[in-house]
């Protein structure tokens, strides 16, 4: 797919990806014509892209300079896990009776895709695969509240992992996402909560929660490789 046939939509999880693969920096200006440049699209087109980044709190804008990619704090980044483990809880909480077969047969064929992308080291389909999985119970509870809370939250920790990860791996844990399937399959719930509170932690332990930022890269550098 040509740049010019990308929707709005499209550019923006583009542009949501190369934050995710730590190829655009937290503190990175999204200048407008460069990015119509880049994108082949107009100034119009750009804002509309920016004003979805901004919604799920991907970039902030300040007047007369334009947008940035956010730069989460320490705090912040402890805020949004802290959040995460509740809203989790109680998606499993919403989900645990409303499993069938189907349902279960899905989320096992998802951790099979996680664990292909992992064998390749495709990074960009483990990153989308790994949130993923938690919007899916988000989606299987029934609870559109909460999917709506998980799939904002989700876009939030992609920028955690940006700014403080410690390694170059993003790998969210197929393995630890079979157990908790495997707990719920079987009704499980107390083990299934448990084991997804150690999940969320140990995804945690795995942010350098110090404050130090990497430098940033330009924009164009981040992006031409995005295809």
């Amino acid at each position: 797919m040509t740049m010019e046939a990308l929707t709005t939509e499209q550019i923006a999880e583009r542009i949501w990806l190369s934050i995710a693969e730590r190829r655009l920096r937290p503190g990175t200006r999204l200048k407008e014509t460069e990015l119509a440049e880049i994108f082949g699209i107009s100034r119009a087109r750009v804002r509309q892209v920016l004003t979805i980044l901004a919604h799920e709190g991907l970039i902030e804008t300040e007047t007369n300079k334009g947008a940035f990619v956010a730069e989460p704090s320490v705090e912040d980044a402890k805020d949004i896990f802290y959040i995460r483990r509740a809203v989790e809880q109680r998606v499993l909480e919403r989900l645990v009776d409303r499993l069938d077969g189907a349902k279960v047969d899905a989320m096992l064929q998802h951790v099979e895709l996680e664990r292909i992308a992992n064998d390749k080291n495709d990074k960009r389909e483990i990153i989308k695969l790994s949130g993923g999985f938690h919007l899916m119970l988000a989606e299987m509870s029934g609870a559109s509240f909460l999917t709506g809370l998980m799939r904002d939250l989700i876009s939030r920790s992609s920028l955690i992992t940006a700014a403080f990860r410690n390694s170059d791996k993003h790998n969210c844990g197929p393995d630890e996402h079979a157990e908790i399937i495997e707990f719920l399959r079987k009704g499980d719930l107390k083990a299934a909560k448990k084991a997804m509170a150690h999940h969320l932690d140990h995804v945690e332990r795995e942010l350098r929660l110090s404050g130090d930022k990497e430098s940033v890269k330009s924009l164009r550098d981040a992006l031409q490789h995005s295809e």
